[in-house]
């Protein structure tokens, strides 16, 4: 039963109780993994001019598989722009998250049959997902649903005023809304300390007459346990929590960012001995669930998957030029018809 002090960073890593949930943190493991080699090969897909601009989400990937694993089918998903790993956790092949990053807006034609169906798309512009989902649990409660909401976004969407309006409606109405603010302690070039004078980003819960929880966002059975925790409360009617998970981004803030312009180098590498993916992978293997035999056939296969992946993206056929019309209104207007069929003629009617 996860018990914090409040606004206290709770942490599990290095040392985990004796009822660890092993085989859950070995599948945790192993997703993160294989989201690092996936984010490390749309990285260089990007420098190689077969991807469009790229958030890497090196330094979240604790962060992003744990609300995979954490979501219920039935629960809703409404990312920012780093939640592959929670995306490719309910559903979204990992092609069509290079789609997506592609400018192939089919990459947000989420598969019917998986729990993604019932996310939101990717949200680039800060913040602005929040009070959408605050809409979105208002129509569960209202619904009588047996769901959570878990929204996320960056420490940088704190000083919006999209979030405090968030904040504010979930407490008011007691909404079944998560909300896990990834502080990775850089808002493209902004520190965090620049950002807001406040303790803590979770302490900015009191206000809204929420609850505010601080955890290690590089520790995975710490963010399981808060996650587990704030999403059963949410599907309870027990109203709604505010996450801070601290973390650190390792990467640039997308491919069109140089970091090194903005931060010390020493920061950096202080950061890099932290990183979720080798702290979980030592907790296994000092308890001896995991070993350097199974680390390199799952690097193996998971290269394979995401060669796979990769593939299946550059392979696919173009999008019909008639979808620019097609997906944008209910009913094609009359003045847009004769546009319409001269795209599908240049198409060479194949989309008539």
């Amino acid at each position: 039963m996860f018990t914090s002090t409040p606004y206290a960073l709770y942490q599990c890593l290095p040392a985990l109780a004796a009822d660890t949930d092993w085989p859950r943190l070995v599948s945790g493991y192993r997703h993160m993994t294989l989201i690092r080699t996936f984010d490390k090969k749309a990285v260089n897909l990007q420098r190689t001019g077969k991807l469009g601009t790229y958030a890497s989400c090196l330094g979240a990937e604790a962060i992003g598989t744990a609300g995979g694993m954490a979501l219920h089918d039935d629960d809703y998903f409404v990312p920012y722009y780093r939640d592959h790993a929670t995306q490719y956790l309910r559903g979204v092949p990992l092609h069509q998250i290079l789609q997506y990053w592609g400018g192939d807006e089919r990459g947000n034609a989420f598969p019917s049959d998986t729990a993604a169906a019932r996310d939101l798309p990717n949200c680039v512009p800060i913040a602005t997902q929040l009070p959408q989902a605050a809409g979105i649990a208002t129509k569960a409660k209202l619904g009588r649903e047996h769901a959570a909401v878990l929204a996320t976004c960056g420490d940088g969407a704190t000083s919006r005023g999209d979030f405090y309006e968030t904040l504010n409606v979930a407490g008011v109405w007691q909404l079944p809304l998560v909300v896990v603010v990834n502080n990775n302690q850089w808002a493209i070039s902004v520190p965090q300390h620049l950002q807001t004078a406040s303790k803590s980003i979770a302490h900015k819960a009191e206000a809204a007459g929420i609850e505010g929880l601080r955890v290690d966002g590089n520790d995975l059975p710490a963010l399981l346990d808060v996650l587990d925790y704030a999403l059963d409360k949410a599907r309870h009617g027990k109203g709604a929590t505010l996450i801070e998970a601290v973390s650190y981004r390792l990467s640039d803030h997308t491919t069109a960012d140089d970091a090194s312009r903005y931060r010390k180098a020493s920061e950096l590498h202080a950061a890099w001995q932290r990183e979720p993916v080798a702290r979980l992978r030592q907790a296994l293997v000092d308890a001896d669930h995991w070993d350097a035999a199974r680390e390199k056939q799952w690097l193996a296969d998971c290269q394979q998957q995401v060669d796979a992946a990769v593939d299946t993206y550059l392979n696919q056929p173009p999008q019909a030029p008639t979808d620019m019309l097609d997906f944008l209104y209910a009913e094609l207007p009359d003045s847009l018809k004769p546009q319409r069929a001269a795209l599908a003629q240049q198409a060479g009617g194949r989309h008539a």
